[in-house]
């Protein structure tokens, strides 16, 4: 194929057009099917006003599948989760995820586990077991990418806070001592004389570890954020230098604490949608905090408020005099700038409660500077993180 060719390839997948011209301008057999994919969604909406209808994808859930198949086959899946939301938003699609064969063929994302929990009161009992499959398959994906730098960034930060300049002999950590003491080498003795000892403090008692709450709203338009809290909520309740506790709430509270040991089941226990009381949820996590100074509380919500604000306002305030160690997620998910209530975001900054978005990534080295209670704020800035102020 010659750089003309090329060219007019190109520019006709990229404008759409009918099947019958598709060959005269040149598309191969394959260019025509990926050509037709396309049209069957981007091309819908020209459907009326005189024009003949030149795509869509019907009520058929064999040739939806279908569909599902092609762009599966054309394009790398990043491309087919954005084609498989677009379809969701343009043609209505939502309906065909209670059917499991429609289920299965998609490309499982954030976003579709997040449409499935959405519909998780209303789907039939057959497809849910293919739901869970797909929940499960995410799931373990990310597991996969975000467990072992959460562990790591989570245990290093725990490791740290328990060290001490005055360790027994049996907790000297001989490296680090040696390294910071190689300037008071004696020549004559052939031997370091240390004059700093850096070592562990042993554990007096479980009863010190710190604790971690995750509070997590989960009114629809936090669905990503429910998703990726879950994941690290089970990674952290796996350490056990932590207690981890994670609690769902809209207009009710869900406290999914002893599911963590499997995020799927914590995934299926969240009930996306409703309403949102923010005040409600604070005052049964702080009945759970019976050691502030060992908490960090981590509020995960766009902060619109259902409830009675001021006193929700004045609850967050109270844990912050207590010594809790309060953050506030606007979201934890990879969309981009979040909605949010402007004014309750301001007035819990004034608190002195760091409050600003955090991406996946981002968030094993955030519980690392939470658990030093380290300067939140000046990580965010190291970060190129908007902090609200």
């Amino acid at each position: 194929m010659n750089d003309k060719q090329t060219r007019i390839r190109r520019w006709r997948l990229a404008c759409g057009g009918d099947e019958q011209s598709a060959a005269g301008d040149g598309l191969s057999e394959r260019d025509q099917r990926i050509e037709q994919a396309l049209n069957a969604l981007y091309l819908a909406d020209q459907q009326g006003g005189g024009k003949k209808g030149k795509g869509g994808l019907g009520g058929s859930s064999p040739r939806v599948a279908r569909w599902l198949g092609d762009i599966r086959e054309f394009f790398p899946a990043p491309v087919v989760q954005v084609v498989q939301k677009d379809a969701f938003n343009r043609l209505g699609l939502k309906q065909m995820l209670m059917e499991p064969e429609f289920l299965a063929a998609l490309e499982a994302d954030v976003h579709l586990v997040a449409d499935l929990l959405s519909l998780g009161r209303v789907m039939p009992e057959k497809t849910k077991h293919t739901a869970r499959q797909v929940v499960a398959k995410v799931v373990a994906e990310l597991m996969q990418k975000l467990q072992s730098k959460t562990v790591q960034a989570v245990l290093g930060a725990v490791n740290k806070a328990k060290r001490t300049r005055r360790p027994r002999f049996g907790d000297i950590d001989w490296h680090k001592t040696i390294t910071a003491n190689l300037r008071h080498y004696q020549p004559d003795y052939n031997t370091v004389i240390p004059e700093t000892l850096h070592g562990y403090a042993r554990k007096k008692s479980q009863a010190r570890l710190d604790e971690v709450v995750l509070c997590i709203d989960q009114s629809g338009s936090m669905a990503n954020s429910v998703v990726y809290s879950a994941i690290f909520a089970a990674v952290m309740a796996s350490i056990p230098s932590l207690k981890t506790q994670y609690i769902a709430f809209d207009t009710s509270i869900v406290d999914l604490t002893e599911q963590l040991a499997d995020p799927v089941d914590v995934l299926f226990g969240v009930q996306l949608g409703g309403g949102t009381d923010i005040n409600q949820a604070l005052a049964y996590c702080d009945s759970k905090i019976t050691r502030p100074a060992l908490t960090h509380f981590i509020l995960i919500s766009d902060l619109f408020e259902g409830g009675n604000n001021d006193e929700m306002l004045g609850r967050l305030q109270a844990m912050i005099n207590k010594g809790v160690n309060v953050i506030v997620l606007l979201a934890l998910s990879d969309d981009g700038k979040p909605g949010y209530h402007d004014g309750n975001a301001r007035a819990m900054a004034a608190m002195g409660a760091p409050v600003f978005a955090c991406t996946p990534d981002q968030f094993p080295d955030l519980m690392a500077v939470a658990l030093l209670r380290g300067d939140i704020v000046a990580w965010a800035a190291a970060n190129e993180i908007s902090v609200v102020v």
